[in-house]
């Protein structure tokens, strides 16, 4: 492939009563807090050992302080509105500047690997799109070869349709894609035990 992937990544800043709000109704906005922050240690982490150019999207504002080095990304504020919305201008900023392919990740699945990224770049030299399915009907990772906003329109988003219905609208176009393994999201208790990872 030409061009070297993009890799976006989603995230909301970190803040007490703002993060993993379902999974505060059951441990507290303190642990969530600290659940979540753990998570965006993870995906700097795996994010890093991928060969793409990675561009960060901050929910609130850009935090030049983070953990997340300036250096390894360019780091921007997503748009106001909903989330298709905000990917589609992240999906067509990545395409104006650097061409495809294109992928964007959040950082709610901490089953993620560098690997399972990489396999889905190497599979977007031959598909037009590769989707990363979640396990509560959402996807994990969304990838493009070129610039299709229409993926993100008319799509019921944080709910169980929105796989399928993304499937519906690759379908329909023609457009060829494939899929990831199937993972979990961590967004309520019982998501962070089945991983069990250990927090302070």
């Amino acid at each position: 492939m030409a061009n070297r992937a993009t890799l976006l990544i989603f995230i909301k800043n970190p803040e007490l009563g703002k993060a993993k709000t379902r999974l505060a109704q059951t441990v507290g906005p303190e642990r969530a807090l600290k659940i979540y922050r753990a998570l965006l240690d993870h995906t700097c982490q795996l994010t890093q050992a991928v060969d793409a150019q990675r561009i960060l999207f901050y929910s609130s504002f850009i935090d030049e302080k983070d953990n997340w080095p300036n250096q390894g990304f360019s780091k921007y504020l997503q748009v106001s509105g909903g989330l298709g919305d905000r990917m589609t201008a992240a999906f067509q900023q990545a395409f104006e500047e650097n061409g495809g392919p294109v992928l964007i990740i959040g950082s709610d699945c901490a089953q993620l690997s560098p690997a399972i990224v990489e396999q889905g770049i190497q599979l977007l030299e031959t598909n037009d799109f590769v989707i990363g399915p979640a396990e509560d009907g959402g996807y994990y990772l969304l990838g493009m070869k070129k610039f299709h906003p229409e993926v993100f329109q008319n799509v019921a988003w944080s709910t169980e349709t929105v796989l399928p219905q993304t499937l519906e609208i690759i379908s329909s176009n023609e457009w060829s894609h494939a899929l990831l393994p199937v993972l979990s999201d961590i967004d309520y208790e019982e998501d962070w035990e089945k991983h069990g990872w250990e927090i302070d």
